[in-house]
């Protein structure tokens, strides 16, 4: 079922008739990794995964020997059941992981979802931050 009608074109080929027909492939997609935006501040890192459609219990989130790892695991299987007439999107796992750097406390990461971006803040440590310019005596 088609919901726009291919125009005529004037002179009909084969060749065009060959490119233009919809193939109904149902091929997954494996290189479904969310986009992840990165930004140092001079307090924190902040990490921006776009991840729409999710909840916050979808996600697991971990910190282990200076790796950062985002993981989602979901069920499509009460999706699959349905019959659809077109299927183009799905609900895939997924798990990035990161190296931190030695200036984050890994004690004080913190995560929000909201309006489908998972936002994790690393503060950086005390010593890590910013020192102010200190000027120096000459004796």
């Amino acid at each position: 079922m088609n919901l726009i009608h291919k125009q005529k074109t004037f002179f009909p080929s084969l060749i065009d008739n060959y490119f233009n027909q919809e193939w109904d492939f149902n091929i997954p997609n494996y290189n479904s990794l969310p986009a992840v935006n990165i930004k140092e501040l001079d307090t924190q890192f902040d990490i921006h995964l776009a991840v729409p459609g999710m909840k916050k219990s979808d996600f697991e989130i971990e910190v282990d020997n200076g790796l950062l790892s985002i993981s989602s695991s979901t069920n499509d299987k009460e999706i699959a059941e349905e019959e659809f007439t077109r299927h183009e999107f799905s609900f895939n796992s997924f798990k990035r992981t990161f190296t931190i750097p030695d200036s984050v406390d890994p004690t004080k990461v913190d995560a929000c979802y909201s309006n489908g971006v998972l936002q994790l803040t690393l503060p950086k440590r005390k010593e890590a931050l910013p020192q102010p310019k200190k000027l120096i005596k000459i004796k």
